[in-house]
C-alpha cells in the first residue's frame, strides 16, 4: 500500500515534478520546441524525421534519446534496488542531475546543440529516481501515467470501491508540481532565457543538502 510510504514522499514528489515541469518548458519555448523530460513526442519526431529522410534531425532527435538512456542508467547505478529507501544515494543523484542542468545551460548559452542532450540526460536521471513500494509507481517528469492511473482510481470509486486517499493525494501534487514549474519556467524563460535553467539546478542542489541531512541519522545505522 502506498500508505506504507515515508511522509517526505509528498514534498519530494512536489518538488521533483516541478523541477521537470520547469525544464520542460524551457525545452519547448527554447530547444526548438522540443520537450526533454519524457520521450514519447521525440521518439514521433524520430519516426517522422526518419520518413522524411533528415538524417541531421534524425541523428540530433536519436541523441536525447539516448542521453536519457544514459541519465537512467546513472540512476540504476546509484541506486540498487526497487524500494525506496532512506539513506540511499539520493542525494548524489540530485548534485549529479544539477551538475547536468548546468552543462545544459553552458552548452545553450554557446548555441551549442548538444544542450540538448544534458537536459534529456538531466530528465531522465530524475525520472529514474522513480520507485516501486508496495506496488506504488512514482514518475514525476511526465504525468500521463498519472492522469491514468488517477482516471482508473475515479472510475473504481464511482464503481463502489474505497479511494485510496493518499494516493490520490500524491498524484494530484505531481501533477500541481508539473503544471506550476511549467509557469515558471516560462516566466523565467521570458526573462532570462536559458539562464533560467539555474533555479531548477539550484533546486536540485538544495533537495540534495536537504535529504543528506535528514538521511545522516540512517546512514549511521546502515555502517
Amino acid at each position: 500500500m502506498i500508505s506504507q510510504l515515508p511522509k517526505w514522499v509528498e514534498f519530494g514528489a512536489f518538488i521533483l515534478a516541478l523541477v521537470a515541469g520547469f525544464v520542460n518548458a524551457v525545452g519547448l519555448l527554447g530547444f526548438e520546441h522540443q520537450s526533454v523530460s519524457h520521450l514519447s513526442g521525440t521518439a514521433t519526431l524520430l519516426g517522422t524525421d526518419l520518413f522524411a529522410g533528415s538524417l541531421d534531425g534524425s541523428v540530433h532527435l536519436l541523441g536525447v534519446l539516448l542521453a536519457f538512456l544514459v541519465g537512467s542508467s546513472l540512476a540504476g547505478y546509484l541506486l540498487p534496488g526497487a524500494t525506496l529507501t532512506l539513506g540511499r544515494h539520493y542525494d548524489t543523484a540530485l548534485a549529479i542531475e544539477a551538475v547536468l542542468l548546468l552543462l545544459a545551460l553552458w552548452c545553450l548559452s554557446q548555441a551549442s546543440f548538444y544542450g540538448h542532450f544534458f537536459a534529456s540526460a538531466a530528465c531522465g536521471l530524475q525520472n529514474a529516481l522513480a520507485s516501486r513500494y508496495s506496488g506504488a509507481v512514482i514518475r514525476t517528469t511526465h504525468v500521463t501515467g498519472i492522469f491514468t492511473d488517477l482516471g482508473m482510481m475515479l472510475g473504481a470509486r464511482f464503481r463502489g470501491e474505497a479511494l485510496d486517499k493518499r494516493k490520490a493525494k500524491l498524484f494530484v501534487l505531481i501533477i500541481a508540481g508539473f503544471v506550476f514549474g511549467g509557469s515558471l519556467g516560462a516566466m523565467a524563460y521570458a526573462k532570462l532565457q536559458f539562464w533560467s535553467l539555474l533555479l531548477p539546478a539550484g533546486i536540485c542542489l538544495v533537495l540534495a543538502i536537504v535529504y543528506r541531512v535528514y538521511a545522516a541519522p540512517q546512514r549511521q545505522l546502515v555502517r
